[in-house]
């Protein structure tokens, strides 16, 4: 068998549950092996085999590059990568669609990392292949282009940007605008060929796309100066049609390729409107008129929805322009614009209502604000509230008109739900002052009473079983949206009435019931920002509360996809714990166990990452509020599943796994001996298989702190640990859990067990210093010195230093460290540096010593740092902290997953001092001992070698 077959048919193993894992371990064995990278392309590229290998190779292909094609320092980690480079275009360009897709986002990898110096015939190479004939070669050479240019759009300005950019739009510029050019011509000549049309305008869509890459940054003067050129075709394409392009079926939801150039154009246009108005001023009125047609043409259906959502998009970047918001700004366009275009946009659809029923998660991503789902509901209500910002009272008093009629007729025929369902979106844009944040509406329309609304049309929905699901769902939300409107006595009052939406059958009223729980629980007191629910307000319902938030989420078990389906419910659990703190001690076994079954199975397949964290959020939350009665207990019942975890190798929950288990050995016990599980990870953690994958490295890191602090004796031998120590401390990225592992061995290990150590231990940190030392790292070196001097004694950090070489410490302290302190930012770095210099300027060695000349520039910095006022506050608001962390997590990768509510705090040598008064405490006492010691000459002596600024700064210490 032939190495491609081989590969071949270990890729076709790796899409089989059962030989997957072998298979995968099998492929990233041959990884570092010549000519493997060239094998995988080798099988994307054979007609010969069949689909799904080749997608599998395609797949693996670019996870690979992603894994190995460079290091963090630029190094190639693989062979064969200028073979890679040479052969990966062409073979693009013949691929499928399914496979371009995989291939393009490889390329995209590589020339971020390689383009332009170590890959400067990309774009010779692209613009060589276009043709003026061939269109699809062209759309290949395309696809290559876009995976490449698309980079550029969330990337931060900067000269190396520019300059890459300019790099390209030299070469590009004109073949591009001839190509536009020349599909335009092709199209008008092929009116009537179906066929060639669907090939054009497959390659139009890219030239769109890569039309706004080209322009995402800035607009180039070659584009500035065939605006009207480029434009005039843009704007004929929004607006153009073509029975031949129009699905055959009217039902039919696959969005065609013309609505998708329309949906293209409309973000393009979009970027010109809020990004380059002046020279894009004159032509905002024709794409205007051409958007406004063909909003009011466009049919509901759902293959339109993102096509409209962009367009609205568009509109409500023109309404912020002062100059063009005169347009909407009468009430003859209002009332237009809230007829044809508003209210058919808001209104419940068939789509909406199968939607609700048949995939109602998605039905609820889609509808709560804040979520990425690009709608026409979204869109209408963001452009309805442009409209009014720009003008609050002529925009209520129109809409207020419609809202009224809708409700009338509502009331006079309840049948008609709909309307009911309109108002309450047209009320919520009028009334809510902003889009819904996380922390909810912070302000509403003076003009409208929500409260009153409530009242009136709201509190007899949440009440009636007899209406529509979707008006339960319309009233539960409205507390949502409006929960910081209300008091805490009528949100306390509330939860009765969403408790008893927790017991109904429809997905989505319970759902969101348990949203509006979650939410409110997590709001804020004004005035001294804590959380306005404490344990007390909330301990008669929690038990309640929590057992059928896990009923719910245990009624979807039939499979570990769909038990994880639902991450709101397993958000509502951690938050209601995160409040309830140790009121639930008597029964958290119960809860922990539930939770633990809910690991054990959703560990068999992991799919939902946010229903993940979530659930590891909850165990954590749970073990730290009550470990105190029930320490045994929870070893007892965490530690088989977490190792059960480690023994199948289940990925995405191993960084959460350790983090458990170095929290539990944090809290344990001084009376409890270091238990036996804890011992016999010791060899797996030093091995380097756990440290390959980068989202590990945090964790492991933190668990070997917490068992060395623990007992130190369980490890019989250090360079193990000390080569741990040397692979982080190399890495930039990795470096800083490389000095928290060095502080926890110097700390906990006996002087005796480490001195034959500290050597090499020093020669490691400075080889790292002069060859590729970061701003962060010097940091990290001068919270080393300082924390020595404390942890040790004032002479420690010299003489640590002074073994490497005789007179270096005074080399690497002055050139390096002393000119980086002012820079240092949070107060416990602020304290401990200012604790450590201070008790470095009291060793003998700087006072009289080889290092007294140290003295007088340490003895600066340090009144410097003390009278700065530029000091950033640590972070301390915990549970906001967790909120805006989880919201982030989107997906299992290799970034390391932080949990939150048993985050480490970094190491604080002196908790006993406190921050930034304590440190400069600390200096003016230990100042005023040395005076005192040195019959009083020591100030009188600093005083006479000081500048006069230096000596004000002094003095206003009061010495």
């Amino acid at each position: 068998m032939s190495d491609l077959e081989s590969i071949a048919q270990l890729l076709e193993q790796s899409l089989n549950p059962a030989t997957s894992k072998q298979a995968e371990q099998s492929l990233r064995s041959q990884e570092s092996t010549q000519g493997f990278a060239l094998s995988l392309l080798h099988v994307v590229a054979s007609s010969n085999l069949s689909n799904s290998s080749r997608l599998a190779a395609a797949l693996f292909f670019k996870n690979f590059i992603k894994r190995k094609w460079v290091d963090e320092e630029g190094n190639y980690l693989i062979p064969d990568t200028e073979l890679i480079k040479s052969e990966i275009i062409p073979l693009m360009i013949s691929l499928p669609n399914n496979l371009q897709i995989q291939i393009g986002e490889a390329i995209s990898i590589i020339a971020d990392s390689d383009f332009p110096e170590r890959w400067p015939t990309l774009i010779d190479d692209l613009v060589n292949k276009l043709s003026q004939d061939d269109m699809i070669t062209n759309y290949g050479v395309l696809t290559v282009a876009h995976s490449i240019f698309k980079r550029w759009r969330p990337l931060f300005r900067s000269d190396a940007l520019f300059l890459e950019i300019q790099l390209v739009l030299d070469k590009f510029s004109v073949p591009f605008l001839n190509l536009l050019k020349k599909v335009d011509l092709e199209i008008d000549q092929n009116q009537n060929n179906k066929a060639q049309l669907l090939i054009l305008f497959d390659v139009l869509l890219l030239l769109i796309k890569i039309y706004y890459d080209l322009n995402c940054q800035d607009i180039p003067a070659f584009f500035e100066d065939n605006l009207n050129d480029g434009m005039s075709i843009i704007n004929k394409y929004l607006i153009y049609s073509n029975d031949l392009l129009k699905p055959q079926d009217d039902d039919d939801e696959e969005i065609e390729t013309i609505t998708k150039v329309k949906t293209a154009i409309s973000e393009l246009i979009q970027l010109y409107t809020t990004r380059y108005e002046d020279e894009f001023d004159q032509l905002i009125p024709q794409f205007v008129q051409s958007t406004w047609n063909l909003l009011t043409t466009t049919g509901l259906q759902s293959r339109y929805d993102i096509l409209v959502s962009k367009l609205l998009s568009f509109l409500t970047s023109v309404a912020k322009l002062p100059k063009h918001y005169e347009i909407f700004n009468n009430d003859t366009a209002l009332k237009e614009i809230t007829e044809k275009i508003i209210i058919p946009n808001l209104t419940v659809r068939e789509s909406d209502e199968e939607l609700f029923e048949d995939d109602p998660i998605e039905y609820i991503r889609r509808d709560l604000e804040g979520s990425d789902s690009d709608t026409r509901r979204r869109s209408s209500i963001d452009f309805l509230r442009e409209l009014k910002f720009k003008n609050e009272q002529l925009v209520t008093e129109v809409v207020l008109s419609y809202i009224n009629l809708y409700l009338s007729k509502y009331q006079s025929s309840p049948e008609n739900w709909k309307f009911k369902d309109l108002t309450l979106y047209l009320f919520t844009a009028l009334a809510a002052k902003g889009s819904v944040t996380n922390s909810g509406i912070s302000s509403t329309n003076l003009l409208l009473d929500v409260v009153q609304f409530f009242t009136n049309n709201i509190v007899s929905d949440l009440l009636n079983d007899q209406i529509h699901p979707i008006l339960k769902v319309d009233a539960i939300k409205y507390i949502f949206i409006f929960r910081n409107q209300l008091t805490k006595e009528q949100l306390l009052e509330s939860f009765p009435i969403l408790t008893k939406h927790l017991h109904s059958k429809e997905f989505v009223e319970y759902t969101y019931s348990a949203i509006t729980i979650e939410r409110i629980l997590s709001l804020r007191d004004d005035s001294n920002k804590k959380p306005m629910f404490n344990k007390s307000d909330i301990e008669p319902i929690v038990q309640d509360l929590l057992s059928n938030v896990f009923r719910l989420i245990l009624q979807n078990s039939s499979t570990p996809e769909k038990l994880a389906e639902n991450e709101f419910l397993m958000k509502t659990v951690m938050r209601v714990l995160i409040i309830a703190e140790d009121t639930i001690s008597s029964y958290s076994g119960d809860i922990l166990e539930q939770l633990l079954s809910i690991v054990s199975i959703i560990s068999k397949n992991p799919s939902n990452p946010k229903f993940s964290h979530f659930t590891f959020e909850s165990i954590s939350v749970l073990i730290k509020n009550n470990y105190l009665q029930n320490y045994s207990k929870f070893l007892e019942i965490v530690l088989p599943t977490l190792l059960n975890i480690l023994g199948n190798d289940v990925q995405e929950f191993v960084p959460y796994t350790f983090q458990i288990f170095a929290f539990l050995l944090e809290v344990k016990p001084n009376s409890i001996p270091l238990p036996e599980t804890y011992k016999q990870l010791v060899q797996p953690l030093l091995s380097p298989s756990v440290w390959e994958f980068k989202g590990n490295i945090p964790a492991v890191t933190r668990l070997l702190q917490a068992i060395i602090t623990a007992d130190s004796n369980v490890f019989t031998e250090l360079t193990p640990l000390l080569g741990v120590f040397q692979k982080l401390i190399a890495s930039k990225l990795n470096e800083n859990y490389g000095f928290d592992l060095l502080e926890t061995i110097i700390l906990k290990f006996d002087d005796s067990k480490i001195q034959s150590y500290t050597k090499q231990i020093a020669i490691l940190l400075l080889q790292r210093l002069q060859n590729s030392r970061t701003e962060k790292y010097v940091k990290k070196l001068i919270g080393l010195i300082s924390k020595l001097t404390i942890i040790k004694n004032n002479d420690y950090a010299i003489n640590f230093i002074e073994q490497v070489q005789p007179g270096i410490f005074g080399t690497i302290y002055e050139q390096f460290l002393l000119p980086s302190v002012l820079n240092i930012g949070n107060l416990l770095d602020k304290k401990i540096v200012i604790v450590g210099l201070t008790n470095l300027i009291s060793s003998p060695i700087l006072i009289s010593g080889n290092y007294s000349k140290l003295l007088i520039p340490t003895f600066q910095i340090l009144i410097k740092i003390i009278t700065s006022e530029s000091i950033f506050n640590i972070k301390g608001d915990h549970e906001e902290t967790i909120d805006l962390e989880l919201e982030e997590i989107t997906s299992f990768g290799s970034n390391f997953s932080r949990l939150s509510t048993i985050s480490s705090k970094p190491f604080d040598p002196l908790p006993q001092i406190n921050n930034i008064d304590g440190g400069k405490k600390y200096f003016i006492e230990n100042l005023q001992t040395l005076n005192v010691e040195s019959g009083n000459n020591f100030l009188n002596q600093i005083k006479s070698q000081l500048t006069q600024d230096d000596l004000k700064l002094l003095n206003s210490l009061a010495l």
